[in-house]
């Protein structure tokens, strides 16, 4: 993990940027009191961000709290799925 200014990211984005890239965790300082992470995003997080999947995962946390959920066994998967 970096941790760097953010005058020092502004004289070399490009390198940031290319860490960011390969995985490294980059925390911009700015001011006393602010940072920011630099990550890039990927599809998943695209994914993750549609208003559509979101609605969709809080149905299912909602019905996992209630209690509408089914046990499957795993050797039934295997079954349906003829392994």
């Amino acid at each position: 993990m970096l941790i760097i200014s953010s005058r020092e990211f502004r004289a070399n984005q490009k390198k940031y940027f290319d860490l960011a890239d390969n995985d490294e965790k980059i925390i911009v300082h700015r001011g006393k009191d602010k940072a920011y992470l630099l990550s890039p995003i990927k599809d998943v997080d695209v994914y993750f961000s549609e208003p559509e999947i979101i609605k969709k995962m809080q149905k299912a946390i909602d019905e996992v709290r209630q209690g509408e959920t089914v046990t499957v066994e795993k050797d039934d998967i295997k079954k349906l799925l003829n392994l």
